[in-house]
């Protein structure tokens, strides 16, 4: 039931504001089910692919907001770049990489209050 929960809260602030899921179910799944990082990110990679790649960028798409030829390169880049993430963080510490991704958290933080 907390897995929907979660589920339910990271797809709306994702339609909502623009922001990766991951942003929300990986503090999600390791504050309250306990995940260790790593499952916690390959979990939530697993979960965002199809409900948040089709059903919410369709709504905008309804509305005029999807730029194709763009999100076409972008999802090619999303691609390899995902790839090499995975195979970059699989072989981390998983205290090293909770760390990297609280400090990535941090500095989005900031960036979104502060910067114009």
């Amino acid at each position: 039931m907390i897995g929907i929960l979660i589920g339910v809260v990271a797809g709306i602030l994702g339609g909502f504001m623009g922001i990766g899921g991951g942003i929300v179910m990986i503090p999600a799944l390791v504050f309250f089910l306990g995940f260790d990082q790593h499952s916690a990110q390959g979990t939530t990679l697993a979960a965002m692919v199809p409900p948040i790649g089709l059903f919410a960028a369709y709504v905008y798409y309804q509305k005029g907001y999807v730029n194709i030829p763009l999100a076409a390169c972008i999802a090619f880049g999303f691609l390899a770049g995902g790839l090499v993430g995975a195979s970059f963080a699989v072989g981390i510490d998983e205290v090293m990489l909770r760390k990297g991704f609280g400090v990535a958290l941090l500095l989005l933080s900031l960036y979104l209050i502060f910067w114009k």
